[in-house]
């Protein structure tokens, strides 16, 4: 982000200062199917505290700003399918998958600067129960908590919570809507600031008339109130999301705070960097900068190309074919299984698969004129999903995420892991030194024990400009004069 050439005695523009999240699951196999087995790794103790705890201060320590923990709520079971899971069993591709929210306070309790992003759905979930564990999970992470708002779109989820096929996509969005409303009414408008007052003299712990209901009644939810949890550092915790269509788009710029966007080139992301942050001020009345945009990115880094390009063929060589096409099948519900190994799927008769295959095709660094077959997919998603790939020296790999960050307006990135531990303290080591050295990240000392949202935008509470901060309710200058 080297500024354009200034006339002479002018000021130089400050660097934009990149912002790092470390990005998991609470499964064997996120991004990388098969490499749960490799010697450097122990993502198979996913089910342990201690695995857990010890990551979280290694990001801390390492200068991470957050853990972004991803989720689903079925299991991938297109591929070879209807409904079967065997092909992710092996490779641990997402399946089996923990609940992301309940390791979040003793993660927090172990750090003092982390912020942890958890997933969670507006589809399958009642709004007042979820609002109810945030602000809980809120409170004993002293307010280093967002939530990554998604709509969920596995069919396999659709039946496991009832339904006999998935709610249809804008609909989705459309409950999401409302139910951001009954949230921000549980946390923003139903307790006053001087609610509590732990007045042990007079026995008084919160103060009747600063407590009320928020009587919802809306399309898809009744819900009458009041909240019952008392107000969280943030109140409403940091609200990260992730969707380019035109309803996902439209739902991020009015409610995100962060917003997480995937391409595999620079220059494709920025049409929707630009996209989102001028629907956000053109229809929502927002400041564009009150939106941080992150894309999703692989590192492989060693202290040379030479090195990083042989750790990259000796990672791959643990990669499970199966589970990569299983995640295939499910991030786009088609099943490659009826397809022959040597067969270029550029080629084939279905519209959906054709989409997807040409869109990398043409995008991805490496492989023009080469046939998109099973194999090949299998190996462009054994290693890091459908994440680009940064592969190199610490010069290399710096140079190509300042590329990015300039090319698309990206003010930060979600960068995956290969093998945990190994991807993250690679990080630590090659890159983040390299990033300080040239101004694009964060030093050593800054204010500790912080909200997430403060260390987004300075305060802990929602911007003036967001638009659930219409529901806050304000103390009244004089008791007794506001409306009821």
């Amino acid at each position: 982000m080297a500024s354009s050439s200034k006339p002479a005695g002018s000021a130089q523009q400050p660097k934009k200062q990149l912002l790092l999240n470390a990005f998991v699951m609470t499964t064997p196999g996120h991004l990388s199917p098969g490499l749960w087995r490799h010697p450097r790794n122990q993502t198979d103790d996913y089910n342990k505290l201690s695995f857990w705890t010890k990551l979280a201060r290694l990001l801390d320590d390492g200068g991470f700003h957050a853990m972004f923990i991803a989720d689903t709520l079925g299991p991938y079971d297109v591929y070879k399918g209807p409904a079967n899971v065997d092909p992710a069993l092996a490779s641990g591709a997402q399946f089996p998958v923990n609940d992301p929210l309940y390791s979040v306070p003793a993660m927090a309790s172990a750090t003092k600067n982390l912020i942890f992003g958890v997933t969670a759905s507006t589809t399958y979930d009642a709004p007042y129960a979820l609002a109810r564990r945030f602000s809980t999970v809120d409170h004993l992470a002293e307010g280093r908590v967002a939530w990554n708002i998604v709509t969920s779109y596995l069919e396999s989820a659709a039946r496991n919570f009832g339904l006999e096929t998935q709610i249809e996509h804008d609909e989705r969005y459309r409950i999401a809507e409302e139910y951001m409303d009954v949230v921000y009414k549980l946390w923003e408008s139903s307790w006053r600031d001087d609610a509590v007052i732990r007045d042990r003299e007079k026995g008084q712990f919160a103060v009747a008339g600063r407590v009320r209901a928020i009587n919802h009644k809306g399309k898809y939810f009744q819900v009458p109130g009041p909240h019952i949890s008392e107000p969280s550092p943030q109140r409403t915790p940091f609200l990260f999301q992730a969707g380019t269509s035109k309803a996902g788009t439209e739902f991020g710029a009015k409610h995100a705070e962060a917003v997480f966007m995937g391409g595999q080139l620079p220059e494709l992301v920025r049409k929707s960097v630009d996209a989102l942050r001028s629907t956000a001020k053109e229809k929502f009345g927002r400041d564009p900068s009150h939106i941080k945009v992150f894309t999703g990115v692989t590192v492989i880094v060693d202290e040379t190309d030479e090195k990083a390009q042989a750790k990259y063929k000796e990672l791959l060589s643990y990669g499970d074919r199966e589970g990569a096409l299983a995640l295939f099948g499910g991030w786009t519900g088609n099943d490659l299984s009826r397809y022959s190994d040597d067969e270029d799927l550029v080629l084939v008769d279905k519209p959906a698969i054709r989409s997807v295959i040409n869109r990398w095709a043409s995008t991805v660094p490496g492989t023009e004129g080469l046939s998109w077959t099973k194999a090949r997919i299998a190996e462009f998603l054994s290693i890091g999903g459908m994440m680009p790939k940064i592969i190199g020296s610490p010069k290399t790999v710096v140079d190509e995420l300042e590329r990015w960050a300039e090319v698309a307006d990206v003010d930060g990135f979600n960068l995956a892991h290969v093998v945990n531990p190994g991807t993250f303290e690679d990080i630590i080591e090659f890159v983040i030194p390299e990033l300080r050295r040239r101004g694009l990240f964060r030093g050593e000392s800054e204010r500790e024990g912080v909200t997430a949202r403060e260390v987004f935008f300075g305060q802990p509470h929602l911007l003036s400009d967001h638009p659930g901060h219409q529901f806050k309710w304000p103390i009244p200058e004089v008791e007794g004069d506001e409306a009821p």
